[in-house]
């Protein structure tokens, strides 16, 4: 499966302790570069900083080679959906709506932290209610009832 990530679901997931749900999960993630440069950025949360000094194996940082002047995004967003459709990857890991709108319209398939949470909650991976708790100790923000959806067994 190849599945390309941008910025927030891999932040999230190392906050949480989850990342390696992604291997789990998916097997190799391929990260855009500049993905990985927000990261590991001075602006990034120690833990996600030292986590990209030592990105595990089953990671791959990738720099898309096309650009795209109708693409109205930024930064990571902008790569993960360039590099996503470069690679005919079978999804796109991303939570910002305007992104995922541009993915959609581009016929990419996109889930988000909840989802990813969600699918490791099916596989006995995590437990949701913790993931929940987890998650609400960080930035991450949702709506109640889409955290609640995620309790109650998707």
């Amino acid at each position: 499966m190849k599945v390309v990530s941008d910025t927030s679901p891999i932040n999230y997931l190392i906050l949480t302790g989850y990342v390696a749900v992604l291997h789990d999960l998916y097997g190799k993630i391929v990260i855009p570069g500049m993905v990985f440069d927000e990261l590991s950025n001075a602006g990034a949360p120690p833990m996600v900083r030292a986590w990209c000094a030592a990105p595990p194996n089953w990671v791959e940082i990738k720099v898309p080679t096309q650009t795209d002047s109708a693409l109205k995004l930024t930064g990571g967003e902008r790569e993960a959906v360039l590099l996503a459709e470069e690679i005919g990857a079978d999804l796109l890991l991303m939570d910002e709506r305007t992104g995922r709108r541009e993915a959609s319209i581009r016929n990419l398939f996109v889930t988000g932290t909840l989802g990813i949470l969600s699918a490791a909650a099916e596989r006995d991976l995590v437990n949701p209610e913790e993931a929940v708790r987890r998650l609400s100790e960080t930035s991450f923000r949702a709506s109640p009832k889409l955290m609640r959806f995620m309790i109650a067994g998707r």
